[in-house]
């Protein structure tokens, strides 16, 4: 699933639980639980869904966290635990999408999300087939509804949201065509100024999924 939709998962979850526990859902709690949502993602650079995404250890961090909430009532435990548990939760959702690898709607490998505890992968369920797919658009902006339509979120942060709605919607027209569009920009680059760019380069391998290896110069 697309980053976007863990995040504004993350937050839907946030603005129907946090009033049901009592507190206040003030902007910097849901600003932890969607960019809690969307850290794990930031491993697109690394081994995705692996080197970020920690289905039993997060959880595990989730419950404790929220321990020691209900002990110490500390509002920066509770931002912490907000964040911790958003993470979680798209680590633990991202089992219900496509494989980790370069082009999930032609599938090759079975690795859904690691289980560090386990030391092996997760099948993928692919209710949602892949980043970017029509009905993973369609989760994202239900979630996007929920969040919105609360209004716990403040007009400026809505037409943030919306913005982002937007993007995820161009990006999932634009997702089977990525690389295509990005192999006709590359082409219009001066080729002096290609040796100063960044070289992409992506692996897969049944241990590691999808490794993205940027690098500079030539």
């Amino acid at each position: 699933m697309m980053a976007l939709t863990h995040g504004f998962m993350a937050l839907a979850a946030a603005v129907l639980l946090l009033p049901a526990l009592g507190e206040s859902a003030g902007p910097v709690l849901l600003a932890a639980a969607f960019l809690g949502g969307l850290a794990p993602d930031a491993d697109l650079v690394a081994s995705h869904r692996k080197t970020l995404h920690f289905p039993v250890w997060l959880s595990v961090a989730a419950l404790a966290l929220s321990s020691l909430v209900v002990v110490t009532g500390s509002p920066a435990v509770f931002v912490l635990t907000v964040a911790v548990g958003a993470a979680a939760l798209h680590s633990v959702s991202d089992v219900l999408g496509g494989s980790a690898e370069r082009e999930p709607w032609n599938p090759v490998t079975e690795n859904g999300v690691y289980n560090h505890v386990l030391g092996r992968w997760h099948r993928p369920r692919r209710y949602v087939r892949y980043s970017g797919a029509p009905e993973d658009f369609l989760v994202c902006l239900a979630f996007a509804v929920v969040a919105i339509d609360s209004g716990l979120t403040a007009p400026a942060a809505d037409r943030a949201l919306l913005a982002l709605v937007a993007f995820a919607g161009v990006y999932a027209l634009c997702r089977k065509r990525l690389a295509a569009i990005g192999s006709a920009v590359s082409s219009l680059v001066p080729t002096r100024l290609r040796a100063v760019l960044p070289t992409v380069r992506v692996e897969e391998s049944e241990t590691d999924g999808t490794t993205v290896d940027v690098r500079f110069g030539r």
